[in-house]
């Protein structure tokens, strides 16, 4: 009787074993999923003027996340289409998602989130209330953000599955992507990593560029995540999957410039972002060399030399506690060659092409921006010398937490990928 009910049992395992227990060798899995995060009517809206309120939806703004392990470790990629999710409401989604998987599975602090820098989604910091003495955060959908975004990161995970990976380095944006604050400083690569069922569905894209999700003005009221809404609306109708939009470094100041400010021209150049992905896939992608998943993290505290900032923070217009500085964190990892780097807000180009310089991986490597938080621009030292002739460098300054918090980021990040 035994010899007949073995192999049955054997086989039943083989079909019913969990994919994290499968893994052997290292070998890749992955799995993705999203959600739509659109908030209610009459929400305050960030990044442009105090006291602008939506009017209704145009197209989605999402979470989406990828999950990827092996029989060893393990990271996961979380994005938001909203202005810069703020660290401790990803310290809140981490404790969130431990209430879902088990830490013997999945460490929480291994969640990297991102934000896409839309100004045309809800207001998630605070600054852009009725105005600087009312906070424009709605307590309930931050509620609800951390737990679809909770909720995306478990189904990624339990949709885990065994994938090859390839990646892509091309550029995109000559002549409309522009640093209008130094011509002659811009990181324009679009870098591509791409995970692939064992039958080549696509699981998911993460795909990484610096510009400013900004080609609708202030005067749009309808949400919208503004070109990256082309960009997934082409992935997913060509290669189907999840596709993540990883904004880059984009202070001082990488803009759309010289187009005109509508739904069609935010439609138009996600679109072609989305075909120079298509295209560097199909002409020059690399299989990613590796399956070994390494990560390493800091948290620490970055100056704050901002008054005004400080002020909104004591007075609970900004949901975190701000003195002298503020704890914030950053990542590295790295998945076979390729390799990752957060850098906390929106860093002045300068500091793309120097981490890459520090990466010495030789696969793609990725800079994260609004990685981890959204600490407003860092900038590099010139934004903040008398007579400094930098286009914009008054309001800069004024969204910065100050001239030291450039070069504590950079020593953070030497420390990491060394």
């Amino acid at each position: 009787m035994n010899r007949i009910i073995y192999p049955f049992l054997f086989v039943a395992l083989c079909i019913f074993t969990p994919a994290y227990i499968q893994a052997q060798s290292g070998k890749l899995l992955a799995g993705a999923d999203e959600a739509p995060i659109n908030p209610p009517d009459s929400t305050y809206m960030a990044g442009y003027g105090q006291n602008r309120k939506s009017t209704g939806v145009h197209d989605n703004i999402y979470v989406k996340a990828v999950a990827i392990s092996n029989n060893e470790n393990a990271v996961v990629f979380v994005t938001f289409d909203c202005i810069g999710l703020p660290y401790p409401v990803l310290q809140q989604i981490r404790d969130a998602v431990e209430k879902k998987i088990p830490a013997s599975q999945l460490d929480v602090r291994h969640i990297i989130a991102s934000s896409t820098h839309t100004h045309s989604g809800p207001d998630v910091i605070g600054i852009w209330g009725k105005d600087l003495q009312h906070s424009g955060v709605d307590s309930a959908y931050t509620f609800f953000l951390i737990n679809k975004a909770a909720d995306v990161i478990t189904n990624a995970w339990k949709h885990r599955q065994p994938v090859s990976a390839r990646y892509a380095v091309s550029s995109f944006g000559k002549g409309w992507v522009e640093n209008v604050s130094d011509s002659t400083e811009i990181d324009r690569d679009v870098t591509v990593l791409q995970l692939l069922s064992p039958r080549g569905k696509n699981i998911a894209t993460l795909t990484n560029f610096a510009c400013h999700p900004t080609i609708l003005d202030g005067n749009n009221t309808l949400i919208s995540a503004d070109y990256p809404s082309g960009f997934y609306k082409y992935m997913r109708s060509k290669a189907g999957g999840i596709n993540l939009f990883l904004q880059g470094a984009i202070g001082g100041w990488v803009q759309p410039e010289h187009v005109p400010r509508n739904f069609e021209t935010a439609e138009k150049k996600g679109t072609e972002l989305a075909q120079a992905v298509l295209v560097a896939l199909q002409t020059s992608a690399k299989p990613l060399a590796g399956n070994d998943i390494r990560f390493r993290s800091q948290i620490f505290e970055i100056p704050v030399r901002n008054e005004a900032l400080t002020g909104l923070a004591y007075g609970g217009i900004i949901k975190r506690d701000i003195a002298d500085g503020t704890l914030t964190e950053i990542a590295w990892c790295s998945i076979g060659n390729a390799a990752f780097v957060t850098q906390p807000g929106e860093t002045s180009p300068l500091y793309s092409l120097r981490t890459k310089q520090l990466m010495k991986n030789n696969g793609p490597k990725f800079i994260l921006g609004l990685g981890m938080d959204e600490l407003g621009y860092i900038l590099k030292p010139e934004f903040f010398e008398e007579g400094t002739t930098l286009h914009a460098a008054k309001y800069l300054k004024s969204m910065s937490p100050g001239e030291q918090a450039s070069g504590v980021m950079m020593r953070k990040i030497e420390e990491l990928v060394q």
